[in-house]
Parts: C-alpha cells; sequence; structure tokens
C-alpha cells in the first residue's frame, strides 16, 4: 500500500527520486521562505511608513497573516493527504501564493493604491498628520496580503513531506538520508531567511518597495518553475482519501458501540481486511497497541456486523490506530507554540529596540531590518557543521546513532529558547535604564551613538540555534511518528503550532497593553510607543516564566510518549 507510484498513479518502474528530486524541492521552500520573511520584515515598516496605519495595528496585521499562513497549513495537509498528492497541492498552492505576491508588488508600484506621501516626514508620522489611506486601499492591501498567506496552505505542510518522500524505505540507509534530508531542508529555509534579511532588504532601500516586493514574486517564479522541471524525477504517494472522513467514522463508530464489552459472546475479535494490503491507499497496516481502549470498540466486529461491514459502525485496527497516533502526537507540537511565540515576539519588539541603538560596524551602518539575519546565519552555520562536529561529539555521549532523539532536539531548542528571552529581558533592562540616565527618555527615535546594537547578537544567536533543534527534530519526529497517509497532515502540526505562536503573540500583546497601561491616567503598558517610557522587559520576563512552564509540560509529555 506504501509503493511510490508516478504522477498517472502507475507503479515506477525507472529509477526516480533520491537527492536530485529534492533538490528540486528544496527551491520551492528557499523561495517561500524567503518571500515569507521578506514580507514579516518589510510589511509593518509599509504600512507605516507608507501606507501610515499605527505601529500597533500593522503589527497585529502583519502577525495574523503570518499566522494564517500557517495555521492554514491543515487544509492543504489534508487536500494533499485526501484527494489532491502532494504534488498537485504545491503545484496549485504555490500559483497562487505567487498571484498574492504579483498583487502585493502592484500595491508598492501604482500610486492609486497607497496614500499621497506629500508634507509626510516623521514628525508627521508620528503625531498622526499624514494622509491616512482610503479604507478601499486598505481592504486591497488586506485582500492580496491574505490570497498570499492562503498561497502558503498548500506548501508548507507538503514540501517537506513531499521531499522525504523522495528515499526509498527500504533502503539501508534510509534513516540517515531522511535525517540529513530534515537538516538540508531547514538550510533551504534559512538560505531563504537570510537572503530576505539582506538582499530584499537592500533592494528596498535603494530601489524602493515595488522592487524589493517584485524581487520576491520573481523568486517564487523561477521556483516554480524549477520545480515543475522535476516532475519526472518525483516519486509520489497516492491520497489515501479523506482523513478527517476516517477519524470520523472511527469516533461514530467507537460511540455507537460504547456499551459493547470486550468480552462480548457476541464478539468475532478486532476487525482488519486480511492480506498484506491496508485498505488504505497510501498506507501500510500499523499494529494494534493497547493505548486509548475506549477507541478500540470502533474495531470491535460483531457477529451483527455481518460480511459487508458498514464503515461508520465497524473501522479496521488500521484506522482506528491511524486517530490513535494522531491524537499521541498532538502534545509535542503543542509545546512547540512557546518557541514561536518567543521568536515572533522578539522579532518584532527587537527592531523597535534596535531603531534605538548604534547599527554601525566598523564604518558599515546596517539598516536596522538587517538585524534579524543573525539568527539566520547562527542556523545556517550549526547546520553547516551538524554532522561534522556535533552528531560526532553528541554520539560519543548518548550512543544515539545521530547524537540526539528526535525529541532530544526539541527539548534542548526549548531550552535555548528560554535562555534567549532571559537575555533579553537583562539587556532590554539595562538599555532603557542606560536611554533614561543618558537623556534619551523621550527621544527614542534617535540612536544612541555609544550603545551598540550587537548587544542583540545573544538573544539573536540563542532564539537560532533554538530554531535549528526544535523546529528540524519537529519535522522529522511528526513525518517519522505519522499515519503513512496522513504525512502531510502530520506535518501541518508543526506549521500549525507557529501559526498559534503568532496569533497568542497578538492576544498576549493586547493584554499587555490593556492591563498595563491606562490612556486616561497617562499610565504608559510596558509596550508603549516609546519604547523607553514602556517596559519591554517586563514582558520578556514574562515570556521566560511561560517558557520555564511548558518545558516542564514538554518533559512530561516526552517522558511518557512511545515511539513507533
Amino acid at each position: 500500500g506504501t509503493t511510490p507510484v508516478n504522477l498517472r498513479g502507475k507503479p515506477i518502474l525507472s529509477k526516480t527520486g533520491g537527492w536530485c528530486a529534492a533538490f528540486f524541492i528544496f527551491g520551492n521552500e528557499m523561495a517561500e521562505r524567503m518571500a515569507y520573511f521578506g514580507l514579516s520584515v518589510n510589511m509593518v515598516a509599509f504600512m507605516v511608513y507608507i501606507m501610515h496605519s499605527p505601529f500597533s495595528t500593522s503589527a497585529n496585521a502583519v502577525n495574523n497573516f503570518l499566522g494564517i499562513s500557517q495555521v492554514s497549513s491543515v487544509l492543504g495537509g489534508f487536500l494533499a493527504d485526501a484527494y489532491l498528492g502532494r504534488y498537485w497541492t504545491i503545484s496549485i498552492f504555490t500559483t497562487i501564493y505567487l498571484i498574492g505576491l504579483g498583487g502585493i508588488t502592484l500595491c508598492a508600484t501604482m500610486r492609486v493604491f497607497i496614500p499621497s506621501q506629500n508634507n509626510c516626514d516623521q514628525l508627521s508620522l508620528l503625531l498622526g498628520n499624514c494622509e491616512q489611506a482610503k479604507s478601499w486601499q486598505m481592504t486591497y492591501l488586506y485582500i492580496v496580503l491574505y490570497i498570499t498567506s492562503f498561497g502558503a496552505a498548500g506548501i508548507r505542510p507538503c514540501v517537506s513531506s513531499f521531499g522525504a518522500d523522495q528515499f526509498d524505505e527500504r533502503h539501508k540507509d534510509y534513516k540517515t538520508h531522511l535525517d540529513r534530508f530534515f537538516n538540508f531542508f531547514y538550510l533551504s529555509v534559512t538560505i531563504g531567511a537570510i537572503i530576505a534579511f539582506t538582499m530584499v532588504v537592500y533592494i528596498q532601500m535603494e530601489h524602493g518597495w515595488g522592487p524589493a516586493f517584485g524581487s520576491l514574486a520573481i523568486a517564487m517564479g523561477i521556483s516554480n518553475v524549477l520545480f515543475f522541471m522535476g516532475t519526472s524525477l518525483y516519486r509520489h504517494r497516492l491520497p489515501g482519501g479523506s482523513p478527517l472522513t476516517r477519524v470520523a467514522q472511527v469516533l461514530v463508530a467507537a460511540a455507537r458501540k460504547r456499551r459493547a464489552s470486550f468480552s462480548n459472546s457476541e464478539l468475532i475479535g478486532l476487525y482488519e481486511v486480511p492480506g498484506k494490503q491496508s485498505a488504505i491507499k497510501g498506507s501500510g497496516k500499523i499494529s494494534h497497541t493497547d493505548g486509548f481502549r475506549f477507541l478500540d470498540k470502533a474495531a470491535l466486529q460483531l457477529k451483527e456486523d455481518g460480511v459487508n461491514p458498514n464503515p461508520w459502525r465497524l473501522c479496521t485496527v488500521t484506522q482506528v490506530e491511524e486517530v490513535k497516533i494522531l491524537i499521541k502526537l498532538i502534545p509535542i507540537p503543542a509545546t512547540t507554540i512557546m518557541i514561536n511565540l518567543i521568536l515572533t515576539e522578539f522579532l518584532t519588539l527587537s527592531i523597535q529596540q534596535a531603531y534605538t541603538l548604534n547599527t554601525h560596524m566598523g564604518h558599515l551602518k546596517l539598516p536596522v531590518t538587517c538585524m534579524p539575519v543573525f539568527p539566520g546565519l547562527t542556523i545556517f552555520l550549526l547546520l553547516s557543521i551538524y554532522y561534522s562536529i556535533f552528531a560526532p561529539l553528541t554520539r560519543r555521549i548518548t550512543g544515539h546513532p545521530h547524537g540526539v532523539s528526535q525529541l532530544q532536539r526539541v527539548g534542548i531548542g526549548l531550552v535555548l529558547s528560554i535562555f534567549s528571552v532571559f537575555s533579553a529581558a537583562l539587556f532590554e533592562k539595562y538599555r532603557r535604564n542606560y536611554a533614561i540616565k543618558n537623556g534619551y527618555e523621550f527621544n527614542f527615535l534617535t540612536p544612541m551613538p555609544h550603545l551598540s546594537a550587537f548587544w542583540l547578537l545573544i538573544p539573536y544567536c540563542l532564539i537560532g540555534l533554538a530554531e535549528v533543534f526544535s523546529i528540524v527534530g519537529l519535522l522529522e519526529f511528526l513525518y517519522e511518528e505519522a499515519p503513512d497517509a496522513m504525512r502531510s497532515v502530520a506535518s501541518a502540526y508543526a506549521a500549525l503550532a507557529g501559526g498559534l505562536g503568532c496569533f497568542v503573540a497578538t492576544i498576549l500583546n493586547n493584554i499587555v497593553k490593556s492591563t498595563t497601561g491606562n490612556a486616561g491616567k497617562g499610565k504608559q503598558s510596558w509596550l508603549s510607543q516609546n519604547i523607553n517610557t514602556g517596559k519591554f522587559d517586563n514582558l520578556y520576563w514574562l515570556l521566560t516564566i511561560l517558557g520555564v512552564i511548558n518545558f516542564v509540560v514538554f518533559l512530561y509529555a516526552a517522558r511518557t510518549y512511545k515511539y513507533r
């Protein structure tokens, strides 16, 4: 049932797949990540400085865009596993993504889509005296922005799974290839992010917003062409039908037989189709496990079920085990919501911090929006040396063939994320006190020449390391542990956790603003527009405490989880 097929659904006869096919797929993810991060760092500034939208409104809009682009991955994963297959899902949604980027480029290029920029300097912008964007202009921007986020729905959950599908499970080095694939996959993600934080920012500064967003559309267009060029090399998995229908059938069947006893005299046994193949396309059979015994009642075959059982009354053991696995997987990606929350908050808030600091590196002045490139460089460096230094070193300590297990990688990442936000809190407390002491309390738009922005490199590098361990480990964990016919849905768990992290960041910011500030009494919130009178460090301390609690939850979930 898991035999790879060609695009027409026929068994593969010629040699396909492998690293050659995987590299065509890497390009698609690289371009998508380039666009994702390019929009994340530039869209807030575009909405504030060009569309004259308030900073908090712009930040929340971008956070929602980032969240939707990840949460909607569940839809893409469902379509891939149920009906379209991963190849066609990627093909359709990457085209939608390109249309959205084209719409954003038009918005930044044609004056009709933006308000007048006359007599709008920094002071006018701060005082709210610039011409406001018309409602239809903001509506157009939101539409093309959310079209882009919807396009990501079919790319993110499918690209990693489709790439991993290119390797033969029967090969003796399959596990090694898979482990290296996910590292290289995230390396391509990182390269896309580095390009977004450097070249795209440079294009924006030198040539304007239109060429900057246009470069993202061009990169996505080129990656689409490369992806289609590799079509003849790809190995495919047959879509197994709607996973939601199979899940619903198990729940309904279990509910119908909730009063049935495992010792019932009418019991024939646990139902499974005869032969080696599963009843589910693209899936091998899964052995019965003892967990979630109440779901086993869906597979209780009674004499009354007859020869041709109703699938809403009797399910196979494999179908029941699919549901068990999906439930068992949930706690691990759920604990990574916290690292995504920290990453979202830090990337947003650190940009505001960097505006008050000296960003000179010798005689070279780095743009503030280039600062997030440093986590990317950290990731790139670690992934480059992972197999030559880190894996052999940890292998001697743990005895694990890959140095550390998948869950251990996730745990290391969570610990590093706690240290990153802890160091960010310490530096922000020092930075704010320094600003007040040196007369910059109400002059937050002017960089302090004697305080370097490169102190931010400590939390930046730590959060970069945290990403390498937790996200790469999570992607590999979900792919290997997921049922054969639900791998795209399981991979969407990681994107869903990322999206929820963005939404939780928006919710947390709103709660913090409403509970710590009082405009009527002149009390500034922790997230004040003036960073020097606000208290960003308190938010970082709160995130540190939440991170520790989350890690304790993860330890319990990891210790109780049993690998397939």
